[in-house]
């Protein structure tokens, strides 16, 4: 399938409503689905109700069985590292839980990422990160939450790319949807915390003196205070 048409069909609002439906238990684990089924409610072609099940298969939220057709499947085997799958989740029913396991995965990844990008980070990766923290706190002092989350996210994934490891650098998507979802549930607060601000130039002054240590520390207590605002009743009180 051309490029075009493939970023087309992720574009697909076909594809938006079956995943939504997945995840928000309309659909459920075993429920039985037909292309003739989805094609009759949709109004469209077989092709494009067959690529559409195939990217669903793909993030394995739904498996084709022989004489059965797609069925959908149990939660456990859903590829929970998709960007599609993430944005889905954290607009469902159990967008606290998602949050939950986001911020754990932040907490476990991104202090050992920001030491290692301390510690072979070019210059130009230092200054851009110093511009970043620097961006973030003009921006955020004024409240300006659109771009303040768009200078948020280049930062994190920044870290991550810049970390030498290649691993880490593939979870630049899970912290864009993780941010970005908390802008869009109203988790942020008009103007992001001062210590937020304050421990998001600690850690790029840290990278710029190559130091891990005190980067991997800064880059802590930033996510840490992220459990502490999504554990608290109100967590736009939070970063």
């Amino acid at each position: 399938m051309p490029n075009d048409d493939v970023a087309a069909l992720l574009q697909n609002p076909i594809l938006e409503v079956l995943g939504r439906e997945i995840v928000d238990g309309v659909l459920t684990s075993g429920d039985r689905l037909t292309l003739e089924t989805l094609q009759e409610r949709f109004g469209v072609s077989r092709t494009v109700m067959r690529d559409c099940m195939r990217v669903l298969e793909s993030l394995r939220m739904v498996v084709s069985r022989r004489r059965v057709g797609l069925v959908v499947q149990e939660p456990d085997a859903w590829n929970k590292f998709d960007r599609r799958v993430i944005r889905w989740r954290l607009a469902g029913p159990g967008r606290e839980e998602q949050f939950t396991e986001l911020t754990e995965l932040r907490i476990a990844v991104e202090p050992l990422s920001a030491a290692r990008t301390a510690r072979g980070a070019s210059a130009v990766v230092r200054d851009r990160l110093t511009e970043l923290a620097a961006n973030m706190r003009r921006l955020g002092e004024a409240g300006q939450l659109e771009e303040f989350l768009e200078a948020d996210i280049e930062f994190h994934q920044l870290l991550l790319r810049s970390s030498g490891n290649s691993m880490f650098a593939q979870l630049d998507g899970v912290i864009a949807e993780v941010l970005t979802g908390r802008t869009q549930q109203g988790l942020m607060p008009f103007h992001p915390r001062a210590e937020a601000l304050a421990e998001h130039e600690a850690v790029a002054d840290a990278v710029a003196r190559r130091d891990p240590e005190a980067a991997e520390r800064h880059m802590q207590v930033l996510v840490d205070e992220v459990r502490r605002a999504m554990d608290s009743p109100n967590p736009a009180d939070g970063k």
